[in-house]
């Protein structure tokens, strides 16, 4: 294992052993290969022990619960290189990327994170998101690197990890989905610079161990949270009225909504609303997101 890695690899993983070894031993294949830390959180299923025995190589930490995204914050401290690329228990990143990733965050002191340019397997299509990424309309310096983001896809981002602890790390609050948008916003709140990478890429092949209905439910909450924690009033409500005509009309909304407003007094004690530049750039986001076919709520 390298010994001066720039880039350590954080994976949260929870009841998806053969996928998680598939990464891992995708993972081992890179040059080094780079620090990487498994944050198992509460499997049923012997990942843990499948990690121990097939990757001793990996830095294993068994979380006595499910902590969800807060696992990738124990997985950070458990590191000490500069920058961390996560990884999802069904990603892993193509050679080259993370060194790609660790140059451009090297190059631009401002830069807090880069995500990479996501390949769908088996077939290797870009994700249906892409576009969206590559074409971003919100405003950015002359030196930043590639088109900003006001949003990351946790799974394949490498942040800066001075930014990454600066705001906090993903909230436990949220638990799962949709996490990275509260994040990003915070880092943007604080000065922080993310963008999107045509030449830093990473691969997904989806797991079929996933319950649509509960992510669903989870990301339609956390969305709505976080437009009220972030945004001005007038944001909050047109990015409310938003997602509400936006997701189907069943029994996994109505109770992702009953969710959502029994979080709101907390929610309203904790706002802080993101600085007038963010907001500028949530607003020229909100076209391509209202247009968006990836963006759709389903499960």
């Amino acid at each position: 294992m390298s010994q001066d890695a720039r880039v350590g690899i954080v994976v949260i993983t929870r009841d998806r052993r053969q996928e998680l070894l598939r990464t891992l031993d995708r993972l081992e294949g890179l040059p080094g290969p780079p620090p990487t830390v498994v944050v198992d959180n509460a499997s049923g299923d012997g990942t843990a022990e499948a990690v121990a025995e097939h990757h001793p190589w990996v830095r294993l930490i068994r979380a006595g619960t499910n902590l969800g995204a807060v696992g990738r914050n124990i997985g950070v401290e458990a590191l000490d290189t500069p920058y961390v690329a996560f990884c999802d228990d069904d990603t892993w990143w193509e050679e080259g990327s993370l060194e790609r990733a660790a140059d451009l965050l090297d190059d631009h002191p401002g830069l807090g994170s880069v995500t990479a340019r996501l390949l769908v397997e088996p077939g290797g299509e870009e994700d249906p998101l892409t576009p969206e990424l590559r074409h971003s309309p919100v405003p950015a310096p002359d030196w930043l690197p590639g088109p900003a983001l006001l949003g990351v896809l946790a799974g394949v981002t490498v942040f800066r990890v001075r930014a990454f602890t600066q705001v906090g790390g993903f909230s436990g609050r949220l638990w799962m989905g949709g996490e990275e948008e509260l994040l990003a916003l915070d880092l943007a709140a604080a000065g922080w610079w993310m963008c999107w990478d045509e030449r830093t890429v990473a691969h997904h092949a989806a797991s079929p161990v996933r319950d649509p209905s509960r992510r669903r439910r989870l990301g339609i909450r956390n969305t709505l949270w976080t437009a009220w924690l972030r945004r001005p009033l007038d944001g909050a409500w047109r990015h409310t009225w938003s997602v509400l005509g936006s997701v189907p009309k069943d029994g996994t909304s109505a109770l992702a909504l009953a969710d959502a407003l029994a979080g709101l007094p907390w929610v309203l004690r904790e706002r802080a609303p993101v600085p007038p530049r963010v907001e500028r750039g949530l607003r020229a986001l909100e076209g391509p997101r209202r247009r968006s076919k990836a963006r759709r709520y389903v499960g």
